[in-house]
């Protein structure tokens, strides 16, 4: 079905606001028969709350990974049931989503303009139920069966003959040994040939080095001011996780205003070790450059190449950084991120970098798409 027929059926408020918005119906073929099935369905079923939440969970947008008329169709029809569905966090992806869409700004005036109007929904986000991020423990290696195995006597084939009652107690005292001795004997040779780096030594061992630090992409899809903290931000950054956007507190509220910062795709520190803010735990950080005049010479944040995807790879550039695996959490005792952050700078390119204090190696920061930059600055630090 093409998307003008689709939208033909729909209920004449909810098709007023999809055409006065004005949005994309698809950049490709696919994206366009997705919208046009969304819509559809839209037209002909109620929307299965559960359902919309499990698909929701990992996405910003409905169809692809920009705004489309799907979007603008299903938060129309969300739009009755979030005016009147108490507790909205039942359902928190969805909640989420709502919140997004409602913001955008051709939705935002297309909403605005109908009569009547779709009216703005408040959500009051810092009562939501927290979400629980658990760090996988660190896997344990099964010792016990291994040395089980090992200490297993081999059987030895032993006529009758050579089986006098004298030789018994001998016997077992000798197998003991060798089972000792191939025991011990086959730890050393674990050892001996266990690779450098192996798990017998910490992932965090050495000095720190910047592919320690685990860098994405991410992508605000809600943004609010804390409210307990009038310089903080809450973000919802989308991270391309499974579990859906992280909550990230960020101090920007006197650098960068509310606008800039929605619907912003951005670089974020990962493996941080989660922190509480005046009452909201911070899941990641934004890095950002502060203008080497300091933070009253302004503060911006780093900005992905074009045709980054929300949990693209952040890197830097050199043979012994671009596939080294990050920690899963670093260690705040190990000072890490404190270690390698003296080095993050931008060039006389604006291009983001890290420059070895020993060495002077600059070693840029990039995703496969091309390099991250600070859209103004040169010669800035960045945290």
């Amino acid at each position: 079905m093409s998307y003008e027929s689709s939208v033909s059926k729909l209920p004449s408020s909810l098709k007023d606001l999809v055409v006065t918005s004005q949005v994309d119906v698809g950049k490709t073929e696919a994206d366009k028969a997705e919208v046009a099935q969304w819509i559809e369905r839209l037209a002909e079923e109620k929307v299965a709350l559960q359902d919309l939440e499990t698909q929701l969970v990992p996405r910003t947008y409905i169809v692809s990974n920009y705004l489309t008329a799907a979007d603008v169709a299903l938060y129309g029809a969300l739009h009755p049931i979030f005016t009147q569905l108490q507790p909205v966090y039942d359902y928190p992806a969805v909640t989420r989503y709502f919140d997004h869409i409602q913001t955008r700004p051709s939705v935002l005036a297309a909403a605005s303009a109908l009569s009547p109007p779709f009216s703005l929904v408040s959500f009051d986000f810092s009562s939501a139920p927290p979400i629980e991020r658990k760090v996988d423990a660190p896997k344990k290696k099964e010792k016990a069966a291994a040395v089980a195995e090992q200490a297993e006597p081999t059987p030895v084939a032993v006529s009758k003959e050579d089986k006098s009652p004298e030789d018994k107690p001998k016997e077992k005292k000798e197998k003991k040994k060798d089972a000792v001795a191939a025991e011990s004997g086959g730890k050393k040779k674990e050892k001996a040939s266990a690779p450098a780096g192996s798990k017998a030594v910490a992932e965090d061992a050495g000095e720190p080095v910047p592919s320690m630090i685990d860098m994405r992409i991410g992508h605000i899809v809600d943004v609010k001011k804390h409210p307990e903290a009038d310089s903080l931000y809450i973000e919802q950054i989308d991270l391309g996780e499974e579990t859906g956007p992280r909550t990230v507190v960020s101090g920007l509220v006197n650098y960068i205003p509310i606008e800039e910062m929605r619907d912003k795709y951005l670089v974020c520190i990962c493996n941080l070790k989660p922190a509480n803010m005046r009452g909201v735990k911070s899941f990641a950080m934004v890095l950002a450059a502060t203008s080497k005049d300091g933070k009253d010479g302004g503060v911006e944040l780093i900005q992905p190449p074009p045709g980054c995807k929300p949990g693209d790879r952040v890197y830097f550039e050199g043979p012994d950084y671009e596939n080294a695996q990050p920690l899963t959490q670093m260690n705040p005792k190990k000072k890490i991120f404190e270690t390698i952050q003296p080095g993050f700078t931008t060039l006389d390119t604006k291009e983001a970098a890290w420059i070895n204090p020993v060495t002077k190696s600059v070693h840029r920061i990039r995703t496969k798409d091309g390099i991250c930059v600070a859209p103004n600055f040169v010669g800035a630090s960045l945290s």
